[in-house]
């Protein structure tokens, strides 16, 4: 086998599972995300615009429950996917980490240097940023690239 050969690997569901890198790549490659954290002892998953810088994601988010579960650094998991269902084939990816507030001065430097708007109108936005400390990723591939048996 050649060394720049990679090989597919598929979990029990026959979903090919995803590297670290692709699933960086993957995660990059939308505009749109869910943030599951917690508010109140119960999940809450809310949609947000983010880009991807390195491998941390940055969002905007106003003084509500986003950025007070980034305030205390609290644990979250952020998902994004990309589905076609006429041909029954996508992807999802899932990063775990913990959010934190970015800095003023740190903010300002983001705001240049990346393309950054969030999509809603909020008064005083915040950056928030999650550090992504694992992710994963599964992909549902075409039938004649899924294997028979494992």
């Amino acid at each position: 086998m050649d060394a720049f050969e990679t090989v597919q690997r598929f979990d029990r569901s026959r979903l090919e599972i995803i590297g670290p890198a692709d699933c960086l790549r993957l995660l990059a490659s939308v505009p749109l995300g869910r943030l599951v954290y917690t508010h109140g002892g119960l999940p809450a998953v809310r949609l947000v615009n983010f880009v991807l810088d390195d491998d941390t994601i940055v969002f905007s988010t106003g003084q509500g429950d986003k950025f007070r579960a980034a305030e205390r650094g609290d644990v979250v998991a952020f998902e994004v996917d990309d589905v076609d269902a006429e041909r029954h084939v996508g992807w999802t990816v899932t990063a775990i980490g913990h959010l934190s507030v970015v800095t003023d001065d740190e903010a300002a430097e983001l705001r240049r240097r990346l393309a950054l708007h969030s999509w809603m109108p909020m008064e005083e936005p915040q950056l928030v940023r999650l550090g992504v400390e694992s992710v994963h990723g599964r992909r549902l591939v075409p039938w004649g690239r899924r294997p028979r048996s494992l």
